[in-house]
């Protein structure tokens, strides 16, 4: 594994302690945002994508499936409006 995989895997895994495990839809929230979060820092990522972003995003998605679902993350790591 390269030295800047590990650094990715690294800051993601450290990101995800703010995003509380729970039921499914939470676990899929954690899931999505694992994926997208390393994409997003990786050679093909888009400029300036910040975790905000994608929590957003992997919020938005996991609505589509679960629309009455709560998300639990911690409030002040993720700035979202």
């Amino acid at each position: 594994m390269s030295d800047k995989l590990k650094v990715m895997r690294a800051q993601v895994k450290e990101e995800l302690n703010h995003i509380r495990r729970g039921d499914l839809p939470q676990n899929e929230l954690r899931m999505f945002y694992w994926l997208t979060r390393m994409n997003s820092l990786g050679k093909k990522g888009k400029v300036n994508q910040t975790k905000e972003d994608i929590l957003k995003t992997a919020i938005a998605d996991i609505r589509k499936t679960h629309p009455d679902f709560e998300p639990m993350y911690d409030k002040s790591f993720f700035k979202l409006d």
